[in-house]
């Protein structure tokens, strides 16, 4: 096969383009500068603690966020994004590299994301985004909607008693001699049953803006944890609608009179209890709600079908953590991708 030259390249490219690149439309959009200073703060090596200037240069701090972005778009493994960088065009156009230029490694990626992950970097990463959104006009209004969705992990089988003490907060009998095999085991995830199914994992418990679709607050936790029990923490204050709207999972006295006194409405589905069925209107008033609570399961449905699926392969509830965060901050990113297509659309 003969030497590919620039004009080819290009060429290639400008096909790629015109078949519609998404990461061409979010290279341009994402101000990437904004996360420097954030991110270099808890990864950069002072000068003074290097012990030589000696070999390759490190790699630019914005191109490896940017690698980790492409793996929350697309919920690659490190091995999956060393393989696609070197593979495909698109990706090395979104990266700004050539085709001569070195591309970081396996081990490089995991330890950047790992710096990141080990310093709880994700929720100042959210929030860097979160103003970019605001400053774009897409502020949170009306109103919110709140859910929760698991997120699954690879199965440990594990045995019977070995959950237990994992659930007991212990490691189980032996693993301690078993480094290879306790390295192995995520003993932070938890088992939880959703329908009748049970999934092992963790949960992200985020809450939508009705007016963008949008993701405004979120957190993480393993699968154990209620969703109500997250509520206060995924509400988003700033929202200029007041209305709040989540399944029955959500309702209970002390939720209602917690949303009253932050002068909130809520919009919470009720449940029937026993020999007391729902009225007529009741279950009315259900379905309303349901056409708008439609619309974080959409934002769940993005991630699932069109990210790569919610699973996430990291060990523990830091990396998991910021697996989920980063998860939720590439949904955004693709969100105001089709917000702004929409508003540039002719009328």
């Amino acid at each position: 096969m003969g030497q590919k030259g620039f004009f080819d390249v290009e060429r290639r490219l400008e096909a790629i383009s015109a078949k519609g690149d998404p990461l061409e439309t979010i290279k341009k959009m994402v101000r990437w500068e904004d996360f420097r200073a954030d991110i270099e703060a808890v990864t950069e090596t002072k000068p003074e603690e290097r012990q030589s200037n000696a070999g390759r240069k490190p790699y630019d701090t914005i191109l490896k966020f940017k690698i980790v972005v492409l793996q929350s778009l697309h919920n690659l493994s490190d091995e999956q994004t060393e393989y696609l960088i070197r593979d495909r065009l698109s990706f090395m156009r979104f990266l700004d590299l050539e085709l001569e230029d070195p591309v970081p490694d396996t081990t490089t990626i995991w330890l950047f994301r790992e710096a990141l992950a080990e310093a709880g970097l994700i929720d100042q990463l959210f929030e860097r985004f979160g103003q970019h959104l605001e400053a774009e006009g897409y502020i949170a209004r009306g109103g919110q909607i709140i859910d929760a969705t698991i997120v699954s992990v690879p199965k440990q089988r594990n045995t019977k008693e070995e959950n237990e003490a994992i659930k007991a907060g212990k490691t189980p009998e032996g693993w301690e001699k078993q480094l290879a095999k306790n390295a192995q085991k995520d003993k932070d995830a938890r088992w939880t049953k959703r329908n009748d199914e049970s999934f092992y994992g963790y949960k992200n418990h985020v809450g939508v803006d009705k007016a963008h679709k949008l993701i405004r607050k979120w957190d993480a936790t393993d699968a154990a944890v209620h969703d109500s029990q997250k509520l206060d923490d995924v509400l988003d204050l700033s929202n200029t609608g007041k209305k709040v709207w989540a399944d029955s999972a959500y309702r209970s006295v002390q939720i209602e009179a917690g949303l009253k006194e932050k002068g909130l409405q809520s919009r919470i589905h009720r449940r029937a209890a026993r020999n007391r069925p729902l009225s007529e209107r009741q279950k009315s008033a259900n379905t309303t709600r349901s056409k708008v609570r439609a619309r974080v399961e959409h934002v769940f449905g993005h991630q699932q079908s069109s990210m790569g699926g919610k699973i996430v392969r990291n060990i523990g509830i830091a990396r998991a953590r910021f697996k989920i965060g980063m998860m939720n901050l590439g949904y955004n990113i693709r969100r105001l991708v089709q917000l702004k297509r929409v508003a540039a659309a002719p009328a």
